[in-house]
């Protein structure tokens, strides 16, 4: 059963997971490719992401906070940093973290929006479908 509407040109958004987990990488990846998206860019080191993220910018970024080294803070100020201010890149932190505190720092460094680990992979894919929808509109919008 398909979570997502059929959207074509909406599937075709690139999309952007970083966590040092590989089996919830392997699960979001799995999830977004049976909806039909096939744009999806798995990344377990953050500094690879950071990198990629440079090179070319993706439509929708799943952030797990809690990875070694660069943590999923640092990567996402570094995502904001690099995002012009005219455009809208949405991100959906998934993290186990389940204070408030972490809530509130993801959200105040720039996340649209927090999952709690363990999630349900229906509510990542229609959470990350309403995000790129927003997106797709604030371009149309932009482009007038």
């Amino acid at each position: 059963m398909k979570i997502t509407p059929p959207d074509p040109p909406l599937k075709a958004a690139r999309i952007m997971a970083v966590d040092d987990e590989p089996a919830n990488l392997s699960l979001v990846e799995r999830a977004f490719h049976r909806e039909g998206f096939q744009d999806v860019a798995t990344f377990l080191d953050a500094r690879d992401a950071l990198a990629e993220f440079a090179a070319r910018m993706p439509d929708l970024v799943l952030l797990d906070l809690m990875m070694p080294g660069v943590d999923g803070y640092e990567l996402l100020e570094s995502f904001r940093r690099l995002t012009p201010e005219t455009d809208y890149l949405p991100i959906l932190v998934l993290t186990a973290d389940s204070t408030m505190n972490a809530r509130l720092r993801a959200l105040s460094l720039g996340a649209n929006d927090v999952l709690l680990k363990p999630y349900d992979v229906a509510e990542i894919l229609m959470r990350s479908w309403v995000l790129l929808d927003t997106r797709r509109r604030f371009k149309a919008v932009s482009a007038r």
